[in-house]
C-alpha cells in the first residue's frame, strides 16, 4: 500500500515536498492534485511510469496519450513548436489555469508520448502544491486524470478515497486538499484557429 503525503497549503512542508520530488525522480508513479482533478503522474522520460499509468487506466501503452504538466509558459514552450504571437498571448491570458492546450510536439517530447498526429496536450496548473512540485523537477510530469468507478461521479475528489482505491497501483498519493469535480477545458490549437474540444472548468467566454 502506498503512502499519503499531505501538502495542503501555499507553503508546503519542505521535508514532505522533498519526499514527493525524490519519489518522482526515482521513477515512482504518484497521484498529484491539480487545479482541476487529481491525476496519475510520472516524470517525462520515465517509460516504465508511462506503462504503469496506461495499465492503471486500462489502456495499451501504444494507445495512451497523456498530457504534460509544466511549471510555466517558459517550460511549456520547450515542448511545442509553431507557437505564434497570437497563440502565445492566448496562453498567457489563460495560464496558469484549468486549460489543456493541444499543440504540435517539439523534438523535446519523446516519440512514446506523442499522439499519432505528433501533438501533445500541455497544462500549466495554478494549484500551489502542483506548482511547488513542478518547480523542483528537471522535467514536466506526464499526467492522466484519476477517474471514479461510480456511474454518477466521474472523478474522485477525496485524496484519502484515492489512496483506498488506487494505493496498490501507485507509489504515493499527494494530499493537496479536495479536488474539483470538473476536468480542464481542452483547446486544440493545431489547425491554426483555436477550437474548444471539451468544455471543462476553464471558462471560454471572452477567451478568444
Amino acid at each position: 500500500m502506498s503512502a499519503l503525503v499531505k501538502l495542503h497549503d501555499n507553503n508546503p512542508d519542505p521535508r514532505r515536498l522533498r519526499e514527493v520530488v525524490g519519489a518522482i525522480q526515482r521513477g515512482d508513479v504518484v497521484v498529484v492534485p491539480t487545479d482541476t482533478v487529481y491525476s496519475f503522474a510520472a516524470m517525462l522520460g520515465n517509460a516504465k511510469g508511462f506503462d504503469r499509468i496506461a495499465r492503471l487506466k486500462g489502456l495499451k501503452p501504444e494507445k495512451a496519450h497523456f498530457s504534460l504538466l509544466c511549471a510555466d509558459l517558459s517550460e511549456l514552450s520547450r515542448y511545442t513548436q509553431h507557437l505564434n504571437g497570437s497563440l502565445f498571448k492566448l496562453m498567457k491570458r489563460s495560464l496558469p489555469g484549468p486549460y489543456t492546450f493541444v499543440l504540435p510536439a517539439s523534438g523535446e517530447v519523446p516519440k512514446l508520448y506523442r499522439s499519432s498526429k505528433k501533438t501533445i496536450g500541455i497544462r500549466v496548473p495554478s494549484h500551489p502544491v502542483a506548482q511547488a512540485i513542478l518547480r523542483e523537477l528537471p522535467h514536466p510530469l506526464i499526467v492522466s486524470s484519476v477517474h471514479d468507478d461510480d456511474d454518477l461521479l466521474e472523478y474522485t475528489t477525496d485524496p484519502e478515497l484515492i489512496l483506498e482505491r488506487w494505493g496498490h497501483g501507485v507509489d504515493l498519493v499527494v494530499d493537496g486538499g479536495m479536488g474539483q469535480l470538473e476536468a480542464s477545458t481542452v483547446i486544440d490549437c493545431t489547425s491554426g484557429e483555436p477550437e474548444v474540444v471539451r468544455q471543462g472548468l476553464g471558462p471560454v467566454e471572452g477567451l478568444f
